[in-house]
């Protein structure tokens, strides 16, 4: 099947790779010139573990192509897929749907007759309905079906997740649209992928409710992370307690500094605005959201804290800074509030990712860059782990207490066991587990 993947971000590149390594034919097509030469030149704009090389070989075997040439691309396609960006706007929270609506309009005067347009973007609910209406609009005699496929991708398993889906959502009451995605789809039957078919509405709020309970579990581990602290309780063997139970679930119940990345934090405002919008409140979320910002600032009081309060003049090593691991992602990363605070403090901050350096460097200033974990640390009165690389999980303790300054490890965490970090001569600093004697 001829497919047209409108962006070539990460939705609709990963998205892309994977259709053609399906065996349909594939065109991505980015309104960035520097971005379609970047990958036909094999260059990814994105870190994601495996997607380079599923890449090279659906391009080298003649299924997966990129192209700036938006007519051409849809005019032979039987699926047009819309999957740009739909950040936050910027002053009141809600989505910004200009670039969905832009491809409409674009797409709208090339469309082939019975194509298939399916919005892949993250959008709220009534969007299809304004993208069949622009279509229309434009295009009075084209026959299409417009159908909501929400992706739910983590980002450093994308491929996995792509391909082993827990669910695939199709909204639309067409039957022609339906047996098309039934057809795009057909490869994972074999791995008896589950297909949920609804109306287009449902499917668009099907994927803001799923991310914004998934926040809301990891806000809530992290409220109980504080209050175990508080009364000397250990939040890891709370979280295994409760994830025992089938109807709670063990994921999503690590405490932290707070989420971050491209969806918890967009999503969850996006559906707090559509409930203000429609009399609807969603009391719940906004609570997480206030919650959340709040935390990721508070992290530097509990490095402070190791200090009785003071960390003016003190050299703090951070060790990750992207959102999480195996992604170069910054986008509402924990590290970006935390770093600010540390420096508000009046502490020098140095840092290390494995991955995220060049995209840190376009938002930190006044902090030391380094290239590995130990000359970050050299020094350093503090060390802290903020995002839970594999490269973090087993630092050589001994060397780390001969280099710093002062013997001080905040996990933010949890990657290490309080025990073994003491051992070696550490004041240890997790959360949600019992507090150490301040240095």
């Amino acid at each position: 099947m001829h497919i047209a993947m409108i962006g070539a971000g990460y939705v609709g590149l990963v998205s892309g790779a994977c259709f053609s390594d399906f065996g349909h034919q594939v065109v991505c097509i980015d309104s960035n010139a520097e971005k379609v030469a970047s990958l036909n030149n094999g260059e990814m704009p994105i870190h994601e573990p495996g997607l380079a090389e599923l890449v090279a070989r659906n391009v080298g075997q003649g299924r997966l192509s990129f192209s700036s040439d938006l007519k051409s691309a849809v005019s032979g396609a039987k699926v047009v897929f819309i999957a740009v960006g739909t950040p936050s706007r910027r002053g009141d929270g809600h989505a910004d749907l200009s670039y969905v609506y832009a491809a409409a309009r674009e797409i709208a005067g090339v469309l082939p007759d019975q194509a298939v347009v399916v919005t892949k973007s993250t959008v709220p609910v009534g969007t299809g309905d304004e993208v069949e209406r622009i279509i229309r609009e434009e295009n009075p005699d084209a026959k299409v079906a417009i159908v909501s496929n929400p992706e739910f991708l983590r980002e450093g398993a994308a491929i996995r997740d792509f391909k082993h889906p827990d669910r695939i959502v199709i909204g639309t009451d067409d039957a022609r649209a339906r047996s098309v995605m039934a057809e795009v789809y057909r490869p994972l039957h074999l791995n008896a992928s589950p297909i949920l078919y609804t109306d287009r509405r449902t499917a668009e709020l099907t994927k803001y409710a799923a991310n914004s309970f998934l926040a809301t579990k990891i806000a809530f581990i992290n409220e109980i992370a504080d209050l175990a602290e508080k009364v000397g309780a250990n939040v890891q063997e709370v979280a295994r307690g409760i994830g025992l139970d089938n109807r709670i679930g063990q994921k999503f119940l690590h405490a932290g500094p707070g989420f971050g990345g491209s969806c918890f934090p967009k999503d969850a405002m996006a559906l707090i605005k559509t409930g203000q919008d429609n009399e609807a409140p969603v009391r719940i979320v906004e609570t997480v959201v206030a919650v959340n910002d709040q935390r990721k600032r508070a992290m530097a009081r509990k490095v402070a804290n190791a200090f009785g309060g003071n960390i003016r003049g003190k050299s703090i090593a951070v060790l990750g800074v992207t959102f999480k691991p195996d992604t170069d992602d910054m986008r509402d990363a924990p590290s970006i509030p935390l770093i600010t605070a540390l420096q508000d403090m009046g502490a020098e901050v140095r840092v290390f990712d494995p991955v995220g350096m060049e995209q840190a460097k376009k938002v930190f200033e006044n902090v030391t860059f380094c290239d590995n974990a130990y000359r970050c640390a050299k020094g350093c009165h503090a060390l802290v782990i903020v995002t839970e690389w594999e490269q973090f999980r087993a630092l050589d303790l001994k060397e780390l207490s001969t280099i710093m300054a002062c013997p001080v490890i905040v996990d933010l965490r949890n990657i290490y066991s309080p025990e073994e970090v003491r051992r070696n001569g550490f004041l240890y600093c997790g959360v949600g587990r019992p507090k150490s004697v301040a240095y």
